[in-house]
């Protein structure tokens, strides 16, 4: 079964070409080093402004992105139709875990996910949900980041059990008026428009009767109230209220009542991406422990001569080439079978990548000792960044329980 084709693995040799070639020298020049070495939170971060992102931070973000467009790798996720590639999910699986695998930098930070080969998530909505007019309006400028779109989905009662969100839209005149709250709503020190999920029909507890709507920033009674501050900054992560926000019919996603379809739409592929660049990120905690492990000398030997030292890196090293095996294996079906099939599996892999890249982390900063707890290595940065990930994109515990559920025949039937 061959998981990694010779057009993947020349991918990812012209990838390295381009990065070495432009993104490096980018990352080298005027001082860029700040964003990454140990004043990266600091530089990044505007503290005085609520811990927003710099602008500074952005527009280098911003260059990056126009050279990976310019090179022809940053659409490669988009349909052909958008300058894209159509690119696999096996494809953006291997790519993901070998950016990860580089290390912190320019080219695959992670911040707004920002990467030479870019995930585009409400691109992809618009393009299988939207209307001709939404796609004209929406697609290309959400691409060229000309205009943003935030996702509101998450409120301050209701996470992960999002069919009991108590955000509505009723109708008024022809219009919808929205009111309710949302938080973690990610964007919107940038967004132009709010992908708000709120219920248009049905009871608390149904799937269906959530409705998906574009709404403007501008759009009176709509607030941004606060920047959550997290464990890794700057935030974007706002706590939006929505007071009698008019929106047209035209700002409906999709299908009146079927909002959590497009919830769903693209959560197979991000997970699975998800779990490449904990992995890859994971396999880059443990490559540099042991390169570490064999230079440092104590009691007149290297340490990678101690078993206190060895084991716990081979458990690691052993975990990542179990979840690489199964994380291609799963990519590769989730094109070729319908995604509900292996849905299970990508569960598996995303818990299971999330848990091993900050396991991975902090055993990194136990074998460097002082330095690895220290902000002149990378790998206190790695474990705040990826630690989120066993909340976000789905809590680790719904993925257990989606796992426990066609394991036991519960949901989808027993897995194979």
């Amino acid at each position: 079964m061959d998981l990694d084709t010779p057009d993947i693995r020349q991918l990812l040799v012209d990838l390295d070409e381009f990065i070495d070639d432009e993104i490096v020298p980018l990352q080298a020049q005027d001082d860029n080093e700040r964003f990454f070495d140990h004043r990266r939170e600091w530089a990044r971060t505007d503290f005085e402004a609520g811990g927003l992102p710099r602008a500074e931070w952005h527009e280098l973000l911003g260059e990056m992105r126009r050279r990976a467009d310019k090179a022809g790798f940053l659409r490669r996720d988009l349909p052909r139709e958008l300058g894209g590639a159509d690119a696999s999910n096996l494809e953006m699986a291997v790519v993901r875990e070998h950016l990860a695998h580089r290390g912190l930098g320019l080219h695959n930070d992670l911040q707004d996910e920002s990467s030479v080969v870019g995930n585009f998530p409400a691109v992809h909505l618009v393009w299988q949900f939207g209307t001709d007019a939404q796609k004209d309006e929406f697609a290309q400028a959400l691409v060229a980041g000309d205009k943003l779109m935030g996702f509101g989905l998450t409120e301050p009662d209701h996470g992960s059990d999002a069919t009991w969100m108590e955000t509505t839209a009723v109708r008024s005149g022809g219009d919808w008026l929205l009111r309710g709250a949302k938080r973690w709503n990610t964007g919107m020190h940038v967004a132009t428009h709010d992908l708000v999920f709120a219920r248009t029909s049905g009871k608390p507890g149904d799937a269906l009767g959530i409705t998906a709507f574009a709404v403007p920033v501008d759009a009176p009674g709509f607030s941004i109230d606060q920047f959550r501050w997290t464990l890794n900054m700057p935030t974007d992560h706002a706590d939006v209220t929505l007071r009698d926000v008019r929106v047209p019919d035209t700002a409906i996603l999709g299908e009146e009542g079927k909002g959590l379809v497009l919830a769903q739409a693209f959560v197979h592929e991000n997970r699975i991406r998800q779990a490449a660049s904990s992995l890859g990120a994971a396999q880059y905690c443990i490559d540099r422990s042991v390169e570490f492990a064999r230079e440092r000398v104590t009691f007149g030997q290297p340490l990678a001569h101690r078993q206190a030292v060895q084991w716990p890196l081979v458990e690691l090293h052993t975990d990542a080439a179990m979840i690489r095996s199964l994380t291609r294996e799963t990519a590769r079906d989730l094109d070729t079978r319908a995604h509900m099939e292996v849905s299970d599996r990508v569960s598996m892999c995303n818990y299971r990548a999330n848990r091993l890249v900050c396991d991975a982390a902090d055993r990194a900063m136990q074998v460097h000792g002082g330095m690895g707890y220290s902000r002149h290595l990378p790998f206190e940065h790695i474990y705040r960044h990826h630690r989120r990930y066993r909340i976000t994109e789905g809590a680790e515990e719904i993925q257990i329980r989606k796992v426990a559920g066609h394991l036991f025949g519960f949901t989808g039937g027993r897995a194979s």
